[in-house]
C-alpha cells in the first residue's frame, strides 16, 4: 500500500507538471515579443525541460529538480506579471474607439458612438459621433444574442431603447490590434483587451444579420424604468472606467456575457443568481425563458423561433428605420395549448 501511494503521489505530481509545464508554453506562444523562430525554439527548450522535470518525477524524484522547477515558473510569473494592458496601440478601426459619456441630470452625452456603414468586413465607412439621450424617455432594454460558431456560442448586446424611436446597443468586446484576429485560447493569455462599444443598431446588429450572416435574436427584457436607468448609467461608467484603466479580455471571466451579468447583478446582488448558462452564452435564452413570464403553454423552443430576428435584419438592409424593421410584429409561433384534463 505503501508503494502504490508513493507511486500515485509520483504521478500526481509529474501531471502538475506537465499541465503547468503546458500553460507556460501556451503563455510563451501568444506573448513572448520575439519572431516566430526564436518563440518556437524557446517553446521547444521549455518542453524538453518539462518532459525532463516529470520524467525524473517519475523515476527517482529530488528536491533540487523541485526546486529548479519551482524557481523556473516563479522567473515565467515575474515576467507574466509585466505584461499590462494599454489604450494606447495601433488598433483595428472596427474598436479604435470605446464609448465614453458624461451626465447632466437626464441627458446623457455620449462619444465615441459608431455608425459605421457596412459593405462587407473590409469594405466599410467608419463614422465616430457624438449623440445625447433622455433617461427620462427610456423605454425599454432588450438583449441580442449573435451565434457565431454553433449553438453553444453567441455575442451578447444589451440595446436601449427610448420614446422616441431612439436605440443605443452596447457590446462589450476584444479589441484587436491591425491585421489582429480573435482567438479564444489567446484570450485567457492577455492577448486583447476589452472594450465598450456603443453603436446603432444598424451598425452593431446589421453587421451580424446581414455582413456575417450570423444567426441573430432579441429578447425584450422585462425591466421597470429605474432598474433601466441604472443600467443604462452602468454601461456608460464602464466605458469611462475602460477608458480611464484598462483591463484585459479573458475567455471565460472577462467577456461578453459576464461583463453583463455583473453590471445587472450589481444592481440587484440578490435576484440574480449565478447560473452556467451565463458562461454558456449560446443557452442564455433559456436562463431568461425561466426567469420572465410567457404565454401559458409556450414551449423554449417558441420562445427562440419568436425572437429571431435575422431575416428582418437582412430585408432592413441599411435603412433608417433599421431598428422599427427588425422590431416590426410577425406572427407569433403559437403556444402549445396544455391538454385538457379528462372528465371522469
Amino acid at each position: 500500500m505503501r508503494l502504490l501511494l508513493r507511486a500515485l503521489k509520483r504521478l500526481l505530481l509529474a501531471l502538475v507538471v506537465l499541465a503547468s509545464g503546458a500553460w507556460v508554453a501556451l503563455a510563451f506562444a501568444f506573448q513572448l515579443p520575439f519572431g516566430e523562430r526564436l518563440t518556437v525554439a524557446a517553446i521547444v527548450v521549455w518542453a524538453l525541460f518539462v518532459i525532463a522535470i516529470a520524467l525524473n518525477e517519475l523515476v527517482r524524484p529530488t528536491w533540487r529538480s523541485r526546486v529548479l522547477y519551482l524557481v523556473a515558473l516563479v522567473g515565467v510569473a515575474a515576467w507574466y506579471s509585466t505584461i499590462r494592458p494599454s489604450n494606447d496601440r495601433a488598433w483595428a478601426e472596427a474598436v479604435e474607439h470605446g464609448v465614453t459619456g458624461t451626465i447632466d441630470g437626464d441627458i446623457v452625452t455620449l462619444q465615441n458612438v459608431r455608425d459605421f456603414d457596412w459593405r462587407s468586413e473590409v469594405d466599410v465607412t467608419p463614422r465616430w459621433q457624438t449623440r445625447r439621450y433622455d433617461l427620462a424617455k427610456l423605454s425599454s432594454v432588450d438583449l441580442i444574442l449573435a451565434y457565431w460558431d454553433g449553438p453553444a456560442l453567441a455575442h451578447t448586446i444589451v440595446s436601449f431603447g427610448f420614446s422616441t424611436g431612439d436605440h443605443i446597443a452596447f457590446s462589450a468586446e476584444i479589441r484587436p490590434e491591425v491585421n489582429e484576429s480573435f482567438s479564444a485560447i489567446g484570450g485567457f493569455f492577455r492577448m486583447f483587451e476589452l472594450v465598450l462599444i456603443g453603436a446603432d443598431e444598424r451598425d452593431v446588429v446589421r453587421l451580424r444579420t446581414t455582413i456575417r450572416g450570423e444567426d441573430v435574436y432579441l429578447y425584450p427584457l422585462a425591466m421597470p424604468q429605474p432598474a433601466m436607468r441604472a443600467l443604462f448609467m452602468s454601461f456608460v461608467d464602464l466605458g469611462n472606467d475602460l477608458a480611464a484603466t484598462p483591463r484585459f479580455y479573458n475567455t471565460i471571466t472577462t467577456n461578453c456575457t459576464t461583463v453583463i451579468f455583473r453590471l445587472v447583478q450589481a444592481l440587484d446582488p440578490g435576484g440574480l443568481p449565478f447560473d452556467w448558462r451565463i458562461l454558456v452564452s449560446g443557452f442564455l435564452p433559456g436562463y431568461i425563458f425561466d426567469r420572465q413570464d410567457h404565454p401559458p403553454g409556450m414551449t423554449l423552443e417558441q420562445f427562440r423561433a419568436n425572437a429571431s430576428i435575422s431575416e428582418r435584419g437582412r430585408a432592413a438592409g441599411a435603412a433608417l428605420d433599421f431598428s422599427s424593421r427588425i422590431r416590426a410584429p410577425t406572427p407569433a409561433v403559437p403556444a402549445t395549448p396544455a391538454p385538457e384534463t379528462p372528465t371522469p
